[in-house]
């Protein structure tokens, strides 16, 4: 073939190509575009990873920074959460607390729990108030649950509370249901019993059992707890009963010292 039909056959490669683009339907160009794809995606991928690479290794120390700096930000609104759900916990305890205050017929003063007696840690506690605020030995202390114990020891700014549970706790009570009388103590373990009850003593487990009007220190009606069980005793011509402190005693942080 000669260099002139050679010529020839370019030229009119070159006018054909761009007609062919211009009436071909879009449909006849998907198998050329896959092809290309198919040849440029490998050496794409190829190429510009390194690339990619090279721009992570670059920015690494910024994105880190903001990353630390994330965390701390993150760290800061979650401290300032916790916070304002314990500033929302402490304004419904006061709250109720309040209240409750409101409905005594008796003078009170607030105080909080600061600590635990070491030598008594489960059944003894230490208040922020002492002589100075009124505080006497004896007087009753509770909350808007009920009964929390009595003041055992006095200093000038301090208190102690030996509560419900604590074996030298004794209180005059009541069967709320049946009116049947009894004392109740704390005990060695822990717990509290009703006490001096007759074997025939209609008593049934979840009864409420309240102050009594015959109790030396605590005004009459104050709940105490509800009847849990029953704790057999050979020999004895009583029984006692298991009681559940109606305050739970482990989680205290204010309480009311009644003064009569």
């Amino acid at each position: 073939m000669s260099k002139k039909y050679k010529k020839l056959l370019v030229y009119l490669a070159i006018i054909a190509f761009p007609a062919f683009l211009i009436f071909a339907s879009p449909s006849q160009f998907n198998p050329i575009k896959a092809s290309v794809n198919d040849l440029t995606v490998g050496p794409w991928k190829f190429f510009s990873w390194p690339l990619q690479e090279a721009r992570k290794l670059f920015h690494y120390h910024a994105t880190y920074a903001r990353y630390v700096s994330l965390q701390r930000e993150i760290g800061a609104l979650h401290s300032r959460l916790i916070g304002q759900e314990e500033v929302l916990r402490e304004n419904n305890r006061l709250k109720k607390l309040l209240n409750f205050k409101n409905d005594l017929v008796f003078s009170s003063v607030a105080a909080n729990v600061i600590g635990r007696d070491p030598t008594n840690w489960n059944s003894a506690i230490i208040l922020d108030r002492g002589e100075s605020q009124g505080i006497r030995v004896g007087m009753p202390v509770v909350n808007e649950s009920g009964v929390v114990g009595k003041i055992a020891e006095v200093s000038g700014k301090n208190s102690k509370v030996i509560m419900v549970n604590d074996p030298s706790f004794s209180v005059a009570a009541l069967v709320q249901r049946s009116r049947e009388g009894c004392l109740i103590s704390g005990s060695l373990k822990g717990m509290c019993r009703l006490r001096y009850l007759p074997e025939n003593a209609d008593v049934e487990v979840g009864d409420p059992v309240i102050t009594s009007q015959m109790s030396s220190a605590f005004p009459e009606g104050l709940l105490i707890g509800k009847v849990i069980g029953l704790e057999e005793n050979p020999g004895s011509s009583s029984v006692e009963w298991l009681l559940e402190p109606a305050v739970d005693l482990s989680q205290l942080e204010q309480v009311l010292v009644i003064q009569k």
